[in-house]
């Protein structure tokens, strides 16, 4: 075999291979999308979302729920306003919680549901009562060093 169909052969596995990567990436990519027919949209306000984002995911007991459909900033109550769109295979009580919380210690963040204990369950535009901002790293070491500057300052 001479070197010109060699490198043409060459050639064409690579981009068969750069192909395949491609269209893996996109197949993982919109691969947790929750469908808008099957899901319902519940409201989530928190004073602050760190670094929360549009798809972040939705986890109930370590298993995705649903997604982070969109995030807005209140402009009267100065909140960020969350919209979870929530599969509908998984009802939720109205008394439900939701936190942000982190994947390890500087990982994504998600929205973490916690059942509560009402008998009523959560419908299409309902709003959740009981949720807790993202805890910021920064305000953790801020605290924790002032914490230690007040106990070695004298009184």
């Amino acid at each position: 075999m001479n070197k010109t169909v060699l490198d043409l052969w060459v050639g064409l596995f690579v981009v068969a291979g750069i192909a395949a990567l491609l269209f893996l990436a996109l197949k993982v990519g919109s691969m947790n999308t929750v469908n808008a027919a099957d899901s319902y949209d519940v409201v989530a306000r928190f004073e602050n979302i760190g670094g929360l984002k549009a798809r972040a995911p939705v986890k109930s007991a370590g298993v995705v729920v649903g997604r982070v459909d969109s995030i807005q900033f209140d402009t009267e109550l100065y909140e960020a306003k969350v919209t979870i769109r929530v599969d509908k295979r998984y009802p939720f009580p109205r008394d439900t919680s939701a936190a942000i919380l982190t994947s390890g210690l500087l990982g994504e963040q998600y929205i973490g549901l916690a059942a509560g204990g009402d008998s009523v369950m959560l419908k299409s535009g309902d709003t959740l009562k009981i949720t807790q901002d993202a805890v910021v790293l920064e305000n953790l070491i801020g605290q924790f060093l002032y914490g230690k500057a007040q106990e070695g300052s004298p009184q």
